[in-house]
């Protein structure tokens, strides 16, 4: 290991990005705890690092989430339909913990169901977290005390799945780790957390993402397929990732990962797929079998005509739209100015698997926070988004109260909830704008603004070009670039190194 005397000073750690001093949204919001940082303050001297500080307050809004569904823990979901709505603190778990057979001891998958759903609609890692949970759930007591001890006990395992995701982007990007403060306090991350098991995909998918950071394909493919095995969104990272690695000619890389994933992925499966394949396919089947349902462009549509979508059209037309998007991302990932990073990408193609899906449920949020972090850590634009999942938030319980309540009508109409998705819709797409405008001029990116070229990226991270259909690695233009220039694809060792 060579001596501090002997390291030159130009391969030495840059320093971390302060958003406050970088950023006017959060310098202003810093104002709350006694203002930005200053350039003399002693960093990383104290217990209190980045990474504890964001761990902590995600976990403290980790735990507001949980208050907040304390209308419901008590009777919102045990009495009276509307209730759980009007408070907005709606659940699945706890209604599936005997709506799944958890309650009576079934096993998912193998055994067969008794109600209207035959088996557990959940992909197998999920339906092994469940179980897990259920193991821990004690058999005794009223069914309503058995729920309540269930969602407690999810909601812990949750709490560790949000804690993981919050370590991994702090570490994903190592100069930025004040960005995952953005994950930390992101009301709809904390509102949307116990709705349902989203979370440990997410977890997963993170963790892959700072694997990949780390230039450790396999690690990375190994956590992709577990995370495809918890949730189906995960597997779309394999499309950027091929793009990326076939412009910088990082073969190699990309089918080392790509095996690691399908690897992992089998291991889980395979076992449920051969002994209980009728139980196994059912997450697949209940997917293309459901109809347009809840936070769609499809609904919206299918509530105002009197001859809506059958489910098989809407099948076949949201499959071909997600298709074009995926194909203009790929054009967009070839053609533009620089290799765009790793994190954008992955963060437009999964927005696009949920602007053009049949059905979006409030939880999906949480698929796109840490993706949005990375791509796009603007304080500004990722408020002005969670601002509007906020108020879809808001308006899927208030229409749900509104269609519950009877001839009282208490809630929201069919109408206001139409503008409730509208509002999510735009939101997303949005964001989705700035990010593309930031792959079409990086120089406008705050990420390469700060003299980084793809810190998400490993082994893309600085390489050069080999395969392009545009015009690649120009000099920044359409706005005064501030900061330290990189000289993209021209890396030195010793900087590839670090």
């Amino acid at each position: 290991m060579p001596s501090a005397e002997t390291t030159p000073a130009s391969v030495r750690e840059p320093e971390p990005v302060r958003p406050t001093r970088e950023d006017k949204v959060a310098a202003a919001g810093s104002e709350l705890i006694g203002g930005p940082i200053g350039r003399r303050a002693l960093l990383g001297t104290s217990w209190w690092t980045p990474l504890r500080i964001v761990v902590l307050v995600a976990i403290g809004m980790f735990a507001l989430g949980m208050v907040q569904k304390v209308p419901c823990y008590d009777s919102g979901w045990f009495f009276g339909a509307s209730s759980q709505y009007t408070h907005a603190c709606y659940s699945d778990i706890p209604h599936l913990y005997q709506g799944r057979g958890f309650a009576d001891g079934l096993v998912p998958y193998f055994d067969k169901l008794p109600g209207d759903m035959d088996y557990l609609e959940y992909p197998v890692l999920t339906g092994v977290f469940m179980e897990v949970a259920a193991w821990l759930t004690p058999g005794s007591g009223s069914i309503q005390l058995q729920e309540q001890v269930y969602w407690f006990v999810n909601a812990g395992m949750l709490m560790v799945c949000a804690a993981v995701i919050a370590v991994c982007v702090v570490r994903t990007h190592r100069r930025r780790p004040w960005d995952g403060l953005l994950v930390a306090l992101a009301p709809a991350f904390a509102l949307t957390a116990t709705i349902n098991w989203d979370l440990l995909a997410v977890a997963l998918t993170a963790a892959a993402m700072l694997m990949w950071s780390r230039s450790r394909p396999l690690a990375f493919g190994v956590l992709l397929g577990l995370a495809t095995a918890a949730k189906l969104y995960p597997v779309f990272l394999l499309g950027p990732l091929f793009l990326l690695c076939w412009r910088a000619g990082k073969w190699r890389e990309f089918w080392i990962a790509t095996g690691g994933a399908v690897a992992a992925w089998l291991v889980v499966n395979l076992p449920v797929m051969i002994f209980a394949f009728d139980g196994w396919s059912k997450f697949y089947t209940f997917s293309q079998e459901r109809g347009v349902d809840f936070g769609s462009f499809w609904l919206i549509w299918a509530q105002n005509t009197t001859t809506p979508p059958s489910t098989d059209f809407v099948n076949k037309a949201a499959m071909v739209l997600v298709l074009l998007c995926f194909l203009g991302i790929a054009a967009l990932a070839l053609t533009a100015p620089r290799r765009p990073r790793f994190a954008q990408l992955a963060f437009l193609v999964v927005a696009a698997f949920i602007l053009t899906n049949k059905v979006y449920s409030p939880q999906y949020v949480l698929w796109l926070v840490p993706l949005a972090v990375l791509a796009r850590p603007k304080w500004r634009d990722f408020l002005i988004w969670q601002a509007c999942e906020v108020a879809y938030f808001l308006g899927i319980w208030m229409y749900l109260a509104y269609t519950t309540s009877g001839d009282a009508h208490k809630g929201l109409p069919t109408n206001g909830y139409h503008w409730a998705i509208a509002v999510h819709l735009l939101g997303t797409l949005y964001l989705c704008a700035m990010v593309v405008r930031d792959i079409l001029m990086p120089e406008r990116d705050v990420v390469r603004r700060s003299g980084d070229d793809d810190p998400s990226g490993g082994v893309l991270d600085g390489a050069e070009d080999v395969f392009v259909l545009g015009t690649a690695a120009r000099i920044p233009r359409h706005a005064h670039f501030e900061g330290t220039p990189v000289e993209w694809g021209s890396r030195s060792s010793e900087d590839s190194s670090l």
